[in-house]
């Protein structure tokens, strides 16, 4: 018969466990203190590279999305505040806040146009249009990172795809599945009639006509019954350009 351990036994095991326990917390607690250590080391370089390099960092976009790219793998967020190190070193807190007040402004004055969703590409021209005379440039990047920031206000804004182009929707506007197909599918030519949608999406008709009258409740979308075909035109401002009408 096989004997059972004894106390003297199960007290050794108890304590081996103890000591292999103890054993990977102090592992772990050095891996800790080398990581955090390591982390120390790359902010202190980051912030060394950035007082290096702050003019670049302000004036080239494509050098401040690799920036923040950088800051991101460390885990600093430069624009987390207007106060502290990197808005004083930088300005760059101050730089997107004033953006942020621009890109707000644009789709205000866009909103009767188009609903309150505006293609990316059209923003961002617009609001270089409207930045002209300032030194610094603006790319979508700076225009994405200006509107997360206003996201977080709770203002609504947000950056929604549809096929190939990104909108930004300043309005509480739910797009469901098939609002964002026909979105899709105004692109190549800024329109659709029932017809077209009926054809290349493979609906109903009843189906075209409630997502399509959905979007001009909205203010999404636009009527145009002027044509010899009779064939009613449902035009989306939100991917078309619209600077011509001088906002």
């Amino acid at each position: 018969m096989r004997r059972r351990p004894g106390i003297g036994g199960l007290q050794t095991a108890a304590a081996a466990r103890d000591q292999y326990r103890l054993l990977g917390e102090n592992v772990a607690k050095l891996r800790t203190d080398l990581m955090k250590e390591q982390l120390a080391t790359f902010r202190s370089q980051l912030e060394e590279f950035a007082r290096k390099h702050k003019n670049d960092i302000r004036k080239n976009p494509s050098f401040r999305s690799q920036f923040h790219e950088m800051c991101a793998k460390v885990g600093v967020d430069p624009l987390a505040s207007n106060k502290g190190f990197w808005a004083e070193l930088l300005g760059i807190g101050d730089f997107y806040y004033e953006l942020g007040v621009q890109i707000v402004e644009i789709c205000l004055a866009t909103r009767p146009l188009n609903g309150g969703l505006i293609d990316l590409q059209e923003l961002c021209k617009l609001l270089r249009q409207k930045r002209k005379h300032d030194r610094e440039a603006v790319s979508e990047d700076d225009c994405l990172r200006a509107i997360s920031k206003l996201k977080t206000l709770g203002s609504g804004f947000e950056v929604i795809s549809a096929g190939k182009k990104k909108l930004v929707r300043s309005v509480p506007t739910e797009l469901k599945k098939d609002h964002n197909e026909i979105l899709e599918l105004t692109q190549a030519q800024g329109y659709v009639t029932v017809d077209e949608v009926e054809r290349r999406l493979s609906w109903t008709h009843g189906r075209a006509i409630d997502a399509l009258d959905t979007l001009l409740d909205e203010g999404l979308a636009m009527i145009d019954d002027g044509h010899r075909d009779g064939k009613r035109r449902y035009w989306f401002p939100c991917v078309s350009s619209i600077s011509s009408f001088g906002v």
